[in-house]
């Protein structure tokens, strides 16, 4: 259990780590642009509503003018509701081209030396392993969650399903933060998986804390950049080969 603590542990550092100067902008950035964006639909949305509702109001009689106080509140609520559930995914989606910078940064931030440039050309040979490294890591999902999600029709096991389908999940998460810092060193998938094969507890707790995080409100605009900041520092206290050790 010493493993899973530490690999939870990694999830806080992550958290300390994207509240430093010089990797602040990494987290600001991706979030003020999913500010301006939400900010700029909402007002389209409040702009075409307010047109409706006087539109609205227009052609009712007055009698009924009382339902504007029932209507915009409402409107106000089913926003809200949108934002909430939608802003994290975006966020994310927003966030996830600077997660390559943001390990870097973290990684030279903890070494004091960043990862091995790569030249355009060695980009370009690599364009088609990454792909197919994202194949085999999609396939490597599919074929573990599809029968973990068949556990839950069976009876008497799909009381442990949720558990397990837990556990799995962080364990995806683990492999899927870590991809980033090992990807700055030209290592693919399945390489994660390898690392971590002897110290599954170390990836469960890493990955079960970063999906702690997802929940928890507030803390959940800032759960990808703070795991991705947590993966690196794993990375490179616990993972990297023992020729470069950390500084």
């Amino acid at each position: 259990m010493k493993d899973f603590f530490a690999g939870f542990g990694f999830v806080l550092e992550g958290l300390r780590l994207i509240r430093r100067p010089v990797l602040r902008r990494f987290v600001l950035v991706p979030l003020a642009i999913d500010l301006l964006v939400f900010g700029g639909l909402l007002g389209v949305a409040w702009h075409f509503f307010a047109q409706l509702m006087d539109r609205l109001m227009g052609q009712l009689p007055d009698w009924l003018h009382w339902l504007q106080y029932v209507l915009w509140p409402l409107f106000a609520v089913s926003a809200g509701l949108v934002i909430f559930y939608t802003f994290t995914i975006t966020a994310n989606l927003i966030a996830a081209p600077f997660n390559g910078l943001l390990a870097e940064a973290v990684e030279k931030h903890l070494t004091g030396q960043p990862p091995p440039q790569a030249s355009w050309g060695r980009i370009l040979r690599e364009l088609g392993p990454a792909l197919f490294a994202e194949v085999k890591k999609i396939l490597y999902y599919l074929l573990r969650a599809l029968p973990l999600a068949l556990l839950f029709v069976v009876p008497g096991i799909n009381l442990g399903a949720p558990a397990l389908w837990t556990l799995f999940n962080g364990w995806m998460l683990s492999l899927e933060y870590l991809d980033y810092p090992m990807a700055n060193h030209h290592l693919l998938f399945p390489e994660p998986n390898r690392r971590l094969k002897n110290r599954r507890l170390l990836g469960i707790g890493f990955g079960l804390g970063c999906l702690l995080l997802t929940l928890v409100p507030l803390l959940n605009f800032v759960a990808m950049p703070a795991s991705v900041a947590g993966a690196t520092a794993l990375w490179v206290r616990r993972l990297r080969p023992a020729a470069a050790p950390p500084a």
